[in-house]
């Protein structure tokens, strides 16, 4: 509960993520599905929360929204194969611990900000995609936190998006993670009204 006595808002998620650069998202919500689908390079959504019944093609600013968004294996691996520049910028406490603060400039030329534990080497921040709200851009920033193995693989548990001058974050809590399941191609594609 928030400090206001009312109850948090609770939506039931599934994202499912295949390479190159696929995404599928479906939320829950009083008895209702929204879907959002990116194939690399094209986008859908499907809000009925909204009261939107028709399927919508991503917009310029869900495009580059999407495009700026990690590949399934992150920001770092194969960086260079990918185009992406890393410079150190220094180290800074995040969260009480020290982590080195790495400039990602991406082929295209955009720029993101992304911090790694200094000790276990795992991301612990990210500089998200700045959001428009009262009519200017404020900066995003998503922590990352309790991470647990998964095949081998450490997983971030809980992600933690902050807008600067809003005060209520946004958590994501992860239930469970299956490593390398058999997705069909088709789960990807422009979805049909």
């Amino acid at each position: 509960m928030d400090a206001g006595g009312k109850q948090d808002t609770q939506l039931p998620f599934v994202l499912q993520m295949k390479r190159p650069r696929m995404t599928r998202v479906e939320i829950e919500f009083q008895g209702d599905k929204a879907i959002q689908i990116y194939d690399g390079s094209k986008g859908w959504k499907f809000r009925p929360f909204l009261g939107r019944r028709d399927v919508e093609p991503y917009s310029a600013d869900d495009l580059q929204a999407a495009s700026m968004e990690p590949d399934l294996d992150g920001f770092l691996v194969d960086y260079a194969a990918i185009g992406t520049q890393v410079t150190l910028e220094g180290v800074e406490k995040v969260e009480g611990r020290d982590a080195y603060k790495l400039k990602l400039t991406m082929k295209s030329g955009q720029v993101r900000h992304l911090w790694v534990d200094a000790e276990y080497f795992l991301d612990v921040k990210v500089e998200g995609t700045p959001k428009r709200m009262d009519g200017k851009m404020r900066p995003v920033e998503v922590y990352y936190r309790d991470y647990r193995s998964v095949n081998g693989l450490m997983v971030p548990y809980v992600l933690e998006t902050t807008v600067q001058g809003v005060k209520k974050s946004h958590r994501m809590i992860i239930e469970s993670v299956v490593v390398n399941p058999k997705l069909d191609g088709s789960l990807f594609t422009q979805l049909k009204p």
